[in-house]
């Protein structure tokens, strides 16, 4: 299970989604996560994919691709939420 956020790094949710993502780690050093920009290319794709049109979003895929679950907007879901999908 890989989890990805997805966010503006200039907008006003970046330090929030960034602060998010290091306490997600700091929990779970070997958790497969990634923070991803939608100013380039690969997080502009992965938008379009799963057919996102709300920011910031944190994405639950698994290792097909396919979206087990996902959080749209601010406030962010809590991060033990998010880490029971990296021990699928």
């Amino acid at each position: 299970m890989k989890i990805t956020v997805l966010y503006h790094p200039l907008s006003d949710h970046a330090r929030v989604c960034e602060e998010f993502m290091h306490d997600v780690l700091r929990q779970n050093p070997t958790a497969a996560c990634e923070l991803v920009s939608l100013e380039d290319r690969a997080g502009a794709d992965l938008a379009e994919l799963y057919g996102i049109v709300s920011y910031p979003v944190i994405l639950a895929r698994q290792d097909d691709g396919s979206l087990s679950k996902y959080w749209e907007g601010v406030p962010l879901p809590l991060q033990g939420e998010v880490l029971a999908y990296t021990y699928s």
